[in-house]
């Protein structure tokens, strides 16, 4: 996360990575059924809750 980087909601400056996918809830290549996929990384306000980002975690599992 940037530094200095402020939440839209509620303005406070701490932010925490949470991981959004094991099993089915993985994102992989649309044109790929069967792949493995990986995780999201999100990155949320500590104080509020606010998603500031979405990150692939393992961009190289998404390659075509």
């Amino acid at each position: 996360m940037e530094e200095n980087k402020k939440c839209k909601a509620c303005g406070k400056d701490s932010f925490a990575v949470g991981e959004l996918g094991h099993g089915y809830a993985n994102i992989r290549p649309a044109n790929k059924m069967f792949a493995i996929g990986t995780p999201l990384l999100v990155t949320y306000c500590k104080h509020c809750g606010e998603v500031a980002s979405l990150k692939v975690k393992d961009l190289g599992k998404l390659k075509v």
